[in-house]
């Protein structure tokens, strides 16, 4: 279990240990969720951090090829 303080202003500083486990660094925003006494913490990952996370490496292909092969996936689906 870890602890911090809380400052008169209402701040607190995460343990590097919660902020290695949340994979948060200084200037990244949290979100907060409160239910039934207890609170959640959870990063919130902007946009360009999921710059890659999803790779295509065959050839490119037209905004017809892809709305095709949406349509055979629905229908096989």
């Amino acid at each position: 279990m870890t602890e911090s303080t809380l400052t008169k202003k209402g701040q607190t500083t995460l343990p590097k240990a919660v902020r290695e486990a949340l994979g948060v660094r200084a200037g990244d925003r949290l979100r907060y969720v409160v239910t039934a006494g207890h609170v959640k913490i959870l990063p919130v990952r902007p946009i360009s951090r999921l710059y890659g996370a999803l790779r295509y490496d065959g050839p490119p292909v037209t905004l017809e090829e892809m709305e095709q092969a949406v349509a055979e996936g629905a229908r096989d689906g």
